[in-house]
This record gives C-alpha cells, sequence and structure tokens, in this order.
C-alpha cells in the first residue's frame, strides 16, 4: 500500500505577515484555527490542516496554489465581497462582471482572488 492511499492530506501557505494570514484565513474565510505555535498557524479546512508558516521574503506564485468546491459559486463571491475580498479579472480570459470564468464545455464555474500575501486562491462550482 502506497502513503498516498492511507495518509491525510495537509496543505500549506507561506506568509510574510502571520498575523494577517490569521485574519484572512480565521476571520474573512472563517475557518477555524486549531493550532497556533512558533512554527505555524493550523486551520482546519473542512477535515484538512492548512498550515500557514512565515516566512519573511516570500514572494506568491503567479498561479492558484489553493481552491474549494462550493455550490452556489455566486453566493460565495457575494460572502467574500462583504469581508472586502475582491475577484481577480484577467483581461482577455473571459470572466464575467462577477470575476466568474466558465470553462468551454459549460460545467465549471472558476472565481479567482488572492490572500493578503498574493497567494492565488479560488472557487469552483460545476
Amino acid at each position: 500500500m502506497s502513503i498516498a492511499a492511507s495518509a491525510k492530506v495537509i496543505t500549506f501557505i507561506h506568509t510574510r505577515d502571520r498575523e494577517k494570514a490569521k485574519a484572512f484565513y480565521g476571520g474573512t474565510l472563517g475557518f477555524k484555527l486549531t493550532s497556533d505555535d512558533d512554527f505555524a498557524a493550523v486551520f482546519d479546512l473542512n477535515g484538512i490542516s492548512l498550515r500557514i508558516t512565515q516566512i519573511d521574503n516570500h514572494v506568491a506564485h503567479a498561479h492558484t496554489v489553493l481552491g474549494w468546491e462550493v455550490k452556489d459559486i455566486v453566493a460565495a463571491i457575494s460572502g467574500l465581497r462583504a469581508h472586502g475580498v475582491t475577484m481577480n479579472i484577467y483581461p482577455g480570459f473571459g470572466q464575467d462582471d462577477l470575476g466568474i470564468w466558465t470553462s468551454p464545455d459549460g460545467k465549471a464555474r472558476v472565481a479567482f482572488f488572492d490572500d493578503p500575501d498574493g497567494n492565488g486562491l479560488s472557487l469552483t462550482s460545476s
């Protein structure tokens, strides 16, 4: 049996400002902080652990690093906007006014936003 077949996933995000990241993932996104020590702030993302570690010179990648599948993407975007989150709109990508891109087959709808460090996040509904 491989490790991947039996192991629970843990995901990681790096930040330049741990307090801002904690406020965003806990307050803005509403995830529960389960641990906070010298090494990481840990949030429960619906059964998956997110470890946020401070790296003072962290530079965010230009691609999405974490996303969530949601039932109602419009409601999810509205909730995020109410907390001051702005959806990313990419020129020429074909997103609507809310920032939602629809796949060519019409089955998936995706919206993109950033955390305070510029880490790319997304919402997907199908």
